[in-house]
């Protein structure tokens, strides 16, 4: 069983192509043109054992917006695509992930179901700069989710537990990448194939 996604999306802002193997080794070309989107991305594939191709083209002379959010529209379709009738997996996955001080825990059920619940720190910094190449806004993070969630029709729990350092601010770079990771594991888990399922659909309805 082959379970895989391809998917373009173009509009007048940006140009998309995702692909992705549920069933890979966490192998990813991502490029996106906003440098701590891609290595996001990169913690999708790597910890959710994904194969994972990413090329967007989009507006970064206005900002990464658009960029952001249609690509992850994107990724969501291919994921969805990729699952297909949802035969035979796990269908929940959950996943609690350590980063230095911060401590994330996700949870998701591929129900066919969009619906995105997010908790972070609010007083997190309002850009990640990497130096060169547009910034990324931390306000986007919840926005990726949400989008990714709607065309990959799944619900999805994210919420920071803990990101204290004592006298300072949280590090946003911590923050956002343990959430990342987080999703990734709690997706790994969720796609698997379940042994005992005898390749049903794991719904009492019979379809997800």
């Amino acid at each position: 069983m082959t379970r895989t996604g391809r998917v373009e999306r173009v509009t007048k802002e940006t140009k998309v192509l995702v692909e992705i193997d549920l069933d890979g080794t966490g192998r990813a070309e991502i490029a996106t043109g906003v440098g701590f989107f891609d290595h996001m991305l990169n913690q999708i594939a790597r910890h959710g054992g994904f194969d994972l191709t990413v090329r967007t083209e989009g507006d970064l002379e206005i900002d990464a917006h658009h960029t952001m959010e249609d690509t992850a529209l994107a990724l969501g379709e291919a994921f969805a695509q990729a699952l297909g009738d949802k035969a035979g997996i796990r269908r929940y996955g959950d996943a609690v992930v350590p980063m230095d001080e911060v401590l994330v825990q996700a949870a998701v059920d591929l129900s066919g179901r969009p619906y995105v619940v997010h908790d972070e720190p609010e007083n997190i910094a309002d850009y990640i700069n990497p130096g060169s190449g547009p910034v990324y806004p931390t306000s986007m993070t919840r926005h990726i989710f949400e989008s990714f969630g709607q065309t990959a029709r799944i619900t999805l729990h994210v919420s920071v537990l803990r990101a204290s350092r004592p006298g300072q601010k949280p590090d946003a770079h911590h923050v956002i990448e343990g959430q990342f990771k987080a999703l990734a594991r709690a997706l790994r888990t969720a796609v698997e194939i379940d042994p005992r399922s005898a390749g049903t659909v794991p719904s009492t309805k019979g379809v997800l």
